[in-house]
């Protein structure tokens, strides 16, 4: 069994996708791993940085994108035909080992979601509905993952921004997660708060299962070199380091690089697209940083 490993900032914009696609095709393409990712984002940036348009349109018309996967738990459907093998996009930018299973616009509806867990409650009697709640964020993601999880070295959770249901799911089904963010204050203050809302999700379910996932790092992207000897940038470090420690951060940093922002425009990771830029030389050395902490 690999891996399966969540990013996730309670902020946008900390380059958290992007960590997300280049790690992955750097362990593909430089490690010769079998990696999978998941886009939990409705904005499908992850989905959107490994296919085109097009293709994502004609995979979504089929329902063939992990919509489909949340409909089938949430109604279950007797005559459902298509399994996650069927909807994971193999061999993504014609690079063998790399595979999505790509998100959607409209992930799931929160309404349907709390009716079917009331009607759960209602009908076990002496559960109340948080309990049934918990159990349902808990197992979601985890089962959904299940019939493919022993065929991945890797499964990298590309989670959005806030701390919403399949956030708190890929949490919940993870081993370790990645907090990518930016040498500014309010990307700090994303740290912080993600970091209490895990220790609640702990907290919420250690009655009836442990949720054993671990800080793998923090990763500092967009970094400008200017910053990085000045005053500034010393005094988000000193905070960062004084509420982590030193060792939870990433040496490898990614800096900022037009080539890591103009690879999007070609569907393709950076990595792929320009792998002799600053930006994807700083993912290869973090992807190789990460292995050395597993």
């Amino acid at each position: 069994m690999g891996y399966v490993i969540a990013t996730a900032n309670m902020k946008g914009g900390v380059g958290k996708t992007t960590l997300t696609v280049n790690l992955a095709t750097c362990l593909a393409k430089n490690y010769g791993k079998r990696v999978l990712v998941l886009d939990l984002d409705t904005q499908i940036s992850a989905t959107l940085s490994l296919m085109s348009p097009i293709d994502f349109a004609k995979r979504r018309k089929q329902r063939l994108t992990f919509r489909y996967l949340t409909d089938d738990v949430i109604n279950p459907d007797p005559n459902a035909k298509l399994t996650i093998n069927d909807i994971i996009q193999t061999n993504v930018c014609n690079l063998p080992g790399l595979n999505l299973l790509p998100g959607d616009i409209d992930l799931y509806d929160e309404f349907i979601v709390s009716e079917m867990l009331h009607k759960q409650t209602v009908a076990l009697g002496e559960q109340d509905f948080e309990t049934v709640w918990n159990r349902f964020e808990r197992v979601l993601i985890n089962n959904i993952l299940k019939p493919v999880r022993d065929e991945y070295d890797f499964i990298l959770l590309d989670c959005a921004p806030g701390y919403n249901l399949m956030t708190r799911s890929a949490l919940a089904a993870s081993d370790f997660y990645l907090l990518p963010a930016k040498p500014e204050p309010l990307s700090v203050v994303g740290i912080q708060l993600l970091e209490r809302r895990i220790g609640q999700l702990k907290e919420s379910h250690e009655q009836e299962a442990k949720i054993n996932i671990k800080m793998l790092g923090i990763v500092f992207s967009m970094c400008n070199t200017n910053l990085l000897t000045g005053r500034y940038y010393k005094q988000v470090m000193h905070r960062v380091v004084e509420d982590f420690g030193v060792e939870q951060i990433c040496k490898a940093q990614i800096p900022i690089d037009i080539s890591v922002a103009k690879a999007v425009d070609s569907f393709m990771p950076a990595v792929l697209n320009a792998p002799q830029s600053a930006g994807s030389k700083a993912f290869l050395q973090l992807t190789q940083e990460l292995l050395q902490k597993l």
